[in-house]
């Protein structure tokens, strides 16, 4: 039962970043219809499709799936001879709130609270970046965080790099083609998705220096961002695909990850 849970929420995972990799390429050619490049703006997208509310139910129950996944890691332990230390153990509980939030986001927008999951993380974030500015010591909150979510990023770009998910996955019962191709999507997308973090990181750090919220930025804003450089919105396609990339590896986990 605890499989399944899991490997349904690594097909949810999968669904959320490919659509918002589709968006943000949306965004990079100025055809976004004024949607997010976020969480929110992919359940926005499924809403509007046919079925999109059961869609929203499914998805929304298979994050729970994850959730309980993660849950029974922090009690159990993971699979592999280290499995069992406090440090994974940790890690897999605070996974476990995370997609026990997201998923409770969904299924709030699935019954129409539309501003529970769909709200733009580029607002939420700045209405918290003020908060906690105002606080006594608040800058050096809104940096430290801004430097932890940063160095996550660089972590996850690494341990991509590094093909550290092969431990993670059943690697001899791929084909070759089939190996290929999860390294492929493995190294791009986590390289991809750990830039996004440590920018949006990089970004917290400076409105903490400046003492200025609006520095600070959702994923949406954060993908924007990749336009402004000298490379344009290529760089911003560049990222896109990667995260799609990343929603599809995520599907290979479904099939192959140890659990």
């Amino acid at each position: 039962m605890v499989e399944v849970c899991g490997r349904a929420g690594f097909v949810a995972r999968g669904v959320i970043y490919v659509l918002i990799g589709v968006l943000a390429v949306r965004i990079a050619f100025a055809d976004s219809g004024g949607q997010q490049a976020d969480r929110g703006g992919a359940l926005a997208e499924i809403a509007h499709k046919p079925f999109g509310g059961v869609m929203l139910w499914l998805l929304g129950i298979a994050l729970i799936g994850m959730a309980i996944w993660r849950l029974s890691e922090a009690a159990f332990g993971q699979p592999g001879p280290d499995g069992d230390k406090a440090g994974k153990r940790a890690a897999a509980a605070g996974r476990c709130v995370f997609y026990g939030f997201v998923s409770y986001s969904v299924l709030a927008y699935a019954v129409g609270d539309k501003g529970s999951g769909s709200g733009s993380t580029d607002k939420r974030t700045d209405d918290v970046t003020a908060r906690v500015l105002d606080w006594p010591g608040g800058q050096w909150i809104v940096a430290i965080a801004g430097v932890a979510v940063a160095c996550t990023g660089l972590w996850i770009a690494a341990r991509a790099v590094m093909h550290k998910y092969r431990k993670h996955l059943k690697m001899s019962e791929m084909s070759p083609v089939e190996r290929k191709a999860v390294d492929v999507l493995g190294v791009f997308g986590g390289s991809a998705r750990g830039i996004v973090f440590a920018t949006a990181g990089a970004f917290a750090v400076a409105a903490a220096v400046q003492h200025t919220p609006g520095k600070s930025k959702g994923m949406d804003d954060t993908l924007r961002s990749f336009t402004g450089t000298p490379a344009g919105p290529w760089l911003l396609v560049l990222i896109a695909v990667g995260l799609i990339a990343f929603g599809v590896f995520s599907w290979a986990n479904a099939r192959w990850r140890k659990v």
